[in-house]
């Protein structure tokens, strides 16, 4: 088919409903997570008259393109004032909303019987594909009366628009993209409820997102307006997500989780278009199952650990690809409420990475980060999943738990303040169940370990020797009473309780435990300064004493 780019030159749309994000402006541009792009008369008009040669019939030269900058200039001044120069609309009302619905399918009936007709002469549809494109800017003022929405449905306006998402020309489903995004604002569904559930029962009745995530195959992000298209097109599934969050399950399977993990992963410069498929992605997991598990399915755990181990070396560097990351990190902890899941997260070295993230890099930066992801990542590892379906004595136990209990030192370690605050608080929860449970489990496997070998009080420091404990179950026993002692000394008082508690009923004592982090002490050091390693024995030791 033969795709036309059209002149918008915007019709009146009436009183548009103000929107408390717009700030006024036209064309502003907030592409920032949660905010809709700009409608009405704006920067995309503008880059598309300028790409059209200002208008002109059949297009204008570069050379005579620049000749008439004055003249464009002055048109595209008036295009952005017009909603100021115009006069006040004319009421609408239900009579003006039927008339104007009737007027949009006659035209579109009209322009796809001269495509029809004449598919390779495009001047003879060219008009009646102006004048469709007019109707459906016009229609926009009926998201300032949802009310009426019914009206849109009952006069097949819905279905005619869905249809039209396939139109040959990408502007005309453009247009159609923007119309569908204003209709849907969750400001202007809440308005009403009623004519809001008739609208979205319509568009998803007629698989609306399987047409958009379609259509979003066909689209060239290297051209803006296409570009935009597919933000505005994720703008469409989050309003309607927000109002209805049981359709997610179905917006999943209608192509849309697999066009988000191969958008996300393509290899593309960041962009705002990437951003808002992190934040859809996050949004499709929450509370659901069906989708975690589609995900899983889809070799989604791999993808988001792929995406997440860019920033193991680097922080983000603007505070958008800040928020891709912790979208990222709420979509890979939603996953991870699922038993399969979390095998596909150990067979894809998930814990290592985690580890390596948290442990070496990202925790002397936490502060400047939301706290979110890091109170969601604690949760999953402090449940112990990593070590649920291993038996105990092989590699993948003693390496899971390795990892887990790294992770979770490294924060006790390095997190401060709320951060810190929050992380004792998920030790406390429950009737500290992970004090409880996960510790007190491992403690007494880790160390029934050693007293069977024989090697628990060894104070034999010789390297091979140390080493060959270490592998046998030592370190992750050190790293176990280096939590304990760590949430004893909190100041919480309930925590200090508990674990004093445990090892009265698992037949431990505070003597084995200050002798295990005396001789961790002594071995910290490898590859870091003399000072570093002084301060941190010295620490060390004082919790041990404290214990």
């Amino acid at each position: 088919g033969v795709s036309l780019n059209l002149l918008l030159l915007q019709p009146d749309r009436g009183a548009k409903r103000p929107r408390g994000d717009d700030g006024g402006a036209a064309g502003g541009d907030d592409t920032s997570r949660g905010g809709k792009q700009q409608k009405g008369v704006g920067a995309r008009e503008a880059a598309r008259y300028r790409e059209m040669g200002g208008g002109t019939e059949g297009g204008v030269d570069m050379k005579e393109t620049e000749e008439l900058t004055g003249d464009k200039k002055m048109i595209l001044e008036k295009l952005m004032d017009q909603d100021e120069e115009e006069p006040e609309a004319e009421p609408v009302d239900e009579s003006s909303v039927k008339k104007m619905i009737l007027t949009f399918e006659k035209r579109s009936y009209k322009n796809q019987e001269l495509r029809i007709k004449f598919p390779d002469n495009p001047e003879k549809f060219m008009e009646s594909e102006l004048d469709l494109n007019d109707i459906i800017q016009e229609m926009h003022v009926i998201a300032t009366m949802p009310d009426l929405y019914h009206l849109l449905v009952e006069l097949n306006a819905v279905h005619s628009l869905l249809g039209l998402l396939s139109h040959e020309n990408t502007d005309i489903l453009s247009t159609v993209v923007d119309l569908l995004q204003e209709l849907t604002d969750i400001d202007t569904l809440h308005e009403s409820e009623e004519g809001a559930e008739v609208l979205i029962d319509a568009l998803l009745e007629g698989q609306v997102v399987a047409l958009l995530v379609q259509n979003m195959e066909r689209l060239d992000e290297q051209v803006k307006e296409e570009a935009d298209g597919i933000y505005n097109t994720l703008a469409i599934v989050e309003n309607m997500a927000e109002f209805r969050p049981g359709l997610c399950t179905e917006a999943a399977q209608q192509g849309l989780m697999q066009w988000l993990l191969k958008r996300i992963k393509a290899k593309m410069p960041f962009d705002a278009n990437k951003l808002y498929c992190s934040e859809i992605l996050a949004i499709l997991l929450q509370n659901n199952d069906t989708t975690r598990e589609l995900l899983g399915e889809m070799d989604g755990i791999d993808v988001l650990l792929q995406q997440l181990s860019v920033f193991k070396r680097h922080n983000p560097n603007t505070a958008e690809e800040q928020e891709m990351m912790e979208n990222l990190f709420d979509a890979l902890c939603s996953c991870l409420m699922l038993a399969s899941n979390r095998d596909r997260f150990l067979k894809g070295e998930g814990l290592q990475l985690m580890n390596l993230m948290l442990s070496t890099f990202m925790l002397p930066h936490v502060h400047n980060r939301p706290a979110v992801y890091v109170l969601l990542l604690t949760w999953f590892l402090l449940l112990g999943f990593s070590f649920q379906n291993c038996s105990k004595g092989n590699f993948t136990f003693y390496s899971s738990s390795e990892h887990v209990c790294s992770v979770i030192a490294s924060m006790l370690r390095n997190l401060k303040s709320q951060q810190r605050t929050r992380l004792l608080n998920k030790f406390t929860e429950n009737d500290c169940e992970k004090v409880k449970f996960t510790l007190s489990e491992l403690y007494a496997f880790f160390l029934g370990e050693m007293v069977r070998r024989g090697e628990i009080l060894d104070d034999g420091m010789e390297d091979e020797f140390y080493l060959r404990r270490l592998d046998a179950g030592l370190f992750v026993l050190q790293l176990l009473c280096y939590i304990m002692v760590e949430i004893s000394s909190s100041g919480v008082s309930q925590l200090q309780q508990r674990v004093h508690q445990i090892l009265n009923i698992r037949g431990g004592s505070v003597k084995v435990v200050r002798h295990i982090m005396r001789e961790y002490a002594e071995s910290i050091g490898d590859g870091k300064s003399d000072e570093f390693k002084e301060a941190e024995r010295k620490r060390i030791m004082d919790l041990a004493d404290n214990f």
